[in-house]
């Protein structure tokens, strides 16, 4: 029988109370969660500790320099930065040579095209029958954030579809307050693959239309908007299910995610603010999703609507969506086909060898290792006076209450890359409101359909770097950061109409901040 997690434990709260850790006080309609950290082996902090982290983690007051260790954005994992597309490629920069040798391992394994099934390279087959991509690397490219499709004969091979419709009461899960119960689509079960192996047709066609809105700042700067129009065209199986929600997906940079697993729940979960008892206008929700690893609820940290709680459940559910590869997680030989889709189910597919699954629990640690060791480069800039004027700016407007600067995370036992660091990633990792405008409509547990994760901003100056572009939000509708920016709306309304109506120079220095970044 599942227990119940949205207790606090009397256990817990002699442990908060005892390190003077504070829960953010919320009205008693507010679930007060109980998460914990299953997924690491932690050494609790001491009441010493507790104190020096409040005070290395309060927000700064002063911007006339940068502050302590501030050009280390992921302590002392940070990487220095290279001067090509590899910049976001390189392992931890604390990690041991013998983990190292695991880390390129694992990136052989990220890398590695998979083949359909039956092949003679046994390790390597398993391929869909339905697929968006042949390699994690085809949609991460150089470990960086995708792109929407350039042009109508352009792929979309980093960019996707999820799909679901609505649940009912039957359909939640009891254990997590305010679940959104939501069903895979009868037919093309949760998300639209665009590729088959050969023989079989392929799910769909991604499609989209811009329609350009011209947006006049104060300053009489014109900045042009793109409205996306997303269709699922060539269905190959027939009609989506009449209810079916859509959500467009581009693929995320890769940087810090060990670091950000390795951040306390409890930290993130003080932050929340879900009835904004504060009066600031932000109403920050943690996502709280069922761990299929650990079988109960967990913190959501991952995924665009913080859908997965762990980096090897991230990496499991992207093996059999995205690439039809069964896993000791999702273990399904057919990846995403559904009962209506007869000769996929009944395709030959990569399981039941020697490897039991199409990769193996060896297999998928190893990518988990490379993902969770992806360093985070070092900050660009961090004395210049434009760039401190810019996170002056980057303050004062209230971006900081979404966009957390820094946090401490574990003590660990056996992470020596991830422990105990200071860290800089600019976000609260919880759910925000983020307006019609980026909304898209579909609920994904928690998370409403207008409900988005604040994105980690560490590492997004590097983009056109490393990926080729500046499209930036979770469908790349924005070319440039000032767009993006411009794209906030609900609980970040305010902040937005704050930057339209900065002075010039001003909102250039914001925009240089982020570019440090």
């Amino acid at each position: 029988m599942r227990q119940k997690w949205t207790k606090p434990s009397s256990l817990l709260l002699a442990f908060l109370a005892s390190t003077s850790v504070a829960i953010a006080d919320t009205p008693a309609k507010s679930p007060a969660w109980d998460l914990g950290d299953p997924h690491l082996n932690v050494v609790p902090r001491t009441p010493e500790e507790v104190a020096r982290i409040r005070k290395v983690t309060a927000p700064t007051t002063g911007f006339a320099a940068a502050q302590k260790f501030e050009e280390r954005p992921a302590g002392a994992a940070t990487v220095r930065v290279t001067p090509d597309a590899n910049a976001f490629s390189h392992p931890s920069g604390n990690i041991t040579f013998e983990d190292e040798l695991q880390f390129k391992v694992g990136n052989g394994l990220f890398r590695k095209l998979w083949v359909s099934s039956p092949s003679s390279t046994l390790a390597s087959d398993g391929l869909g029958p339905l697929f968006n991509a042949r390699s994690c690397q085809r949609c991460h490219i150089k470990d960086g954030r995708g792109h929407p499709p350039e042009t109508s004969e352009d792929s979309a091979v980093s960019m996707f579809l999820r799909v679901s419709i609505p649940g009912g009461p039957e359909d939640r899960i009891a254990e997590i307050e305010d679940y959104i119960a939501t069903l895979p689509d009868p037919t093309y079960g949760t998300q639209l693959q665009d590729f088959a192996v050969q023989g079989h047709p392929s799910e769909y066609r991604l499609a989209i239309t811009y329609d350009e809105e011209v947006v006049t700042l104060d300053d009489g700067t014109e900045v042009s908007l793109r409205h996306p129009t997303y269709e699922a065209a060539d269905l190959g199986y027939g009609p989506l299910h009449p209810d079916a929600m859509l959500s467009p997906r581009v693929a995320p940079q890769m940087i810090g995610l060990g670091l950000l697993e390795a951040v306390p729940a409890a930290d993130i979960l003080a932050n929340a603010d879900p009835d904004d008892a504060d009066g600031d206008g932000i109403s920050g929700r943690p996502n709280v999703v069922w761990s299929q690893e650990f079988d109960r609820p967990m913190l959501g940290r991952f995924g665009l609507k913080a859908g997965n709680p762990t980096i090897k459940e991230q990496s499991a559910s992207a093996f059999v969506g995205d690439i039809g590869i069964s896993n000791p997680l999702f273990t399904a030989g057919s990846g995403e086909c559904t009962d209506l889709q007869a000769d996929c189910l009944a395709a030959i597919h990569g399981d039941g060898d020697d490897r039991e699954y199409e990769i193996d629990a060896e297999g998928l640690d190893l990518v988990t290792f490379y993902s969770r060791n992806l360093g985070v480069p070092a900050r660009r800039d961090v004395d210049d006076p434009q760039v401190l004027r810019g996170k002056q700016v980057f303050y004062d407007t209230g971006c900081t209450s979404c966009h957390q600067p820094s946090f401490v995370t574990h003590r660990l036992e056996d992470q020596p890359e991830q422990s105990f660091q200071l860290i800089w990633p600019y976000t609260d990792m919880l759910l925000h409101d983020m307006g019609p405008g980026l909304a898209d409509n579909r609920p994904e547990a928690r998370a409403t359909g207008q409900e988005w994760r604040t994105p980690p901003l560490w590492g997004i100056g590097l983009t056109e770097q490393v990926s080729g572009h500046t499209y930036f939000l979770h469908d790349g509708r924005a070319r440039s950061l000032l767009e993006a920016i411009l794209w906030h709306g609900g609980e970040a309304q305010p902040h937005r109409d704050t930057v339209a109506a900065l002075p010039t120079d001003d909102r250039e220095a914001l925009i240089r901040f982020l570019e440090s970044l």
